[in-house]
Formats: structure tokens, C-alpha cells, sequence
């Protein structure tokens, strides 16, 4: 992408793009309006743990158009290791806000959207809660498929076909990440869409059906405790094992500098 429109902060080897909550959404409303078509993606600290031990999944994200600051320890890592205030991110855009407040800007807009993914059940009842807060607002489809770590080539082929059809300036996917990040670089080039991007687990917390936790927990980098506090079964892995893996990646890189941690921007 332009990096003089979002240029990226090297964390570990992916380049986070240095961009607010509110310039994103100036960014897609202007990629709409231009007919553009971009890949977006959200990532918390397990997607840079994730990524600096797989190359391919290092590249995707380094490819996207926004690679979204999902987090506050993000923030922090880049005070650690910035020579400069340039170098500092400059606000987190995670999922949890981005998608709420870009549904209530598609409504003003009149930008169209496709939920893809979550629980069965989710998606319709974000369409019903935001068609009852936005009359008019045009949500052009929702489908969740059944959980699958990968899913079938019919499958796909389906997912493809709905989306074509109703042809949205947004797709929402909701199937976590890195499966969502994955499913939408495999298939982008297919995708009728203006902007793809994988949101996690927003669906839920929009729809209400999750609790989100509460603001002094999300302004201290405290709302991922929040979540495993809710789920501690599910999360474990992703918070007490994985997690922790980035504090040492963090370490090395502020002492050998960005030689061994360079990514492939796009």
C-alpha cells in the first residue's frame, strides 16, 4: 500500500500500520468511494507470535493494506522500541470498536455489508439489532458456515458464490484469526468486495451476546484478561502460553535492532 497513507511500524517482523480508529474509517470510506479493493487485517499480539514462526503468515499480514493495531501491549511495544516519536503507534483500532462504529458509519453512507462467519445465529442477530438502530441500513447478507479448521472446496466455493452475489463494499469475516486472514488472502483475487477484513470474535460482543469489558480495562491493555476471566478454558493457549511468547521476541529486537526483523512491505 502507500505507506505515505499508513506507514507501518516494524513489531517483530510485521509491520503495523501507524493509523488511528478514525482515520481507518476515513481510509475505507475513501476506498469505497474509489471503487478500491483491499485486504485488512486486525492483529493482537498472538498474530506477531503467530507470524515469527511462520513465514507465510508473516508475508500476509506484511501484505495487507492495514494491519491493524488490535491492543494496547502494541502501543507499549512500539515506545520500547522507537528512536523516534514517528515510530510510536499512534492509537490501537481493534476489532471490538471498528466494527460497531463502521456499521453505524455504512448507515450514514449508505455503504453496503456481508457478515460472514460466527456462531449460528450471531450474524442475523447483529443484521436484526443494526437494521433496528439504523432503519434502512443495507446489510446485504449473512452466513455462517460450520466449523471446520478447514474448509472444503464446496464449501468455499459457496462462501464465494453468496458474497459475489450480493457484491458489499464491506465484508465483516468472523471465523478468528489466523483462519479468517488466511481464508480472505486465499480467495481476495475471487472476492466481489471493496474491503475484506477479519474482525475475530466482534460479532459476538456487537451483537450482544458477549460482554465487552469494561473501558478502564480497555484503555489499560486489560481487556484481554477480561476475556480470559470469561472464557478461561478457551483462552488459555492463546493468553498463558502463547502470548508470553512476544515479550522475549520484543527483547531481542530492541537488543539486535530491525536487522533479523525486517518485514516485506507491501
Amino acid at each position: 500500500m502507500n505507506e505515505s497513507v499508513a506507514p507501518k511500524i516494524n513489531i517483530t517482523g510485521t509491520g503495523i500500520s501507524n493509523v488511528t480508529l478514525g482515520e481507518t474509517m476515513d481510509l475505507f470510506d475513501t476506498w469505497i468511494k474509489n471503487g478500491d479493493k483491499k485486504r485488512v487485517c486486525v492483529t493482537p499480539v498472538n498474530c506477531l507470535v503467530w507470524a515469527s514462526n511462520d513465514p507465510t503468515l508473516k508475508e500476509l499480514y506484511n501484505s495487507a493494506d492495514l494491519t491493524l493495531c488490535d491492543g494496547v501491549p502494541l502501543i507499549w511495544a512500539s515506545k520500547l522500541l522507537a528512536k523516534n516519536n514517528h515510530e510510536i503507534l499512534r492509537g490501537r483500532v481493534t476489532g471490538l470498536d471498528l466494527l460497531p462504529q463502521y456499521i453505524a458509519r455504512c448507515a450514514a453512507q449508505g455503504h453496503t455489508q456481508y457478515f460472514l462467519g460466527a456462531k449460528p445465529g450471531i450474524g442475523d442477530l447483529l443484521k436484526t439489532k443494526s437494521e433496528e438502530r439504523f432503519p434502512g441500513i443495507q446489510i446485504k447478507g449473512v452466513y455462517s458456515p460450520p466449523f471446520a479448521e478447514e474448509f472444503e472446496r464446496e464449501e468455499n466455493e459457496k462462501m464465494i458464490a453468496l458474497i459475489n452475489a450480493a457484491a458489499p463494499d464491506i465484508l465483516w469475516v468472523s471465523l478468528t484469526a489466523p483462519k479468517q486472514d488466511r481464508w480472505i488472502a486465499e480467495h481476495f483475487d475471487r472476492l466481489n468486495v471493496k474491503i475484506a477484513i477479519g474482525i475475530g470474535g466482534a460479532f459476538e460482543v456487537a451483537a450482544g451476546s458477549i460482554e465487552r469489558a469494561p473501558i478502564w480495562m480497555q484503555k489499560n491493555g486489560l481487556e484481554w484478561f477480561y476475556r480470559f476471566y470469561k472464557e478461561p478454558k478457551r483462552l488459555f493457549k492463546r493468553y498463558v502460553i502463547e502470548a508470553p511468547q512476544f515479550i522475549p521476541l520484543l527483547l531481542q529486537q530492541k537488543i539486535m535492532g530491525n536487522k533479523r526483523f525486517v518485514p516485506k512491505q507491501k
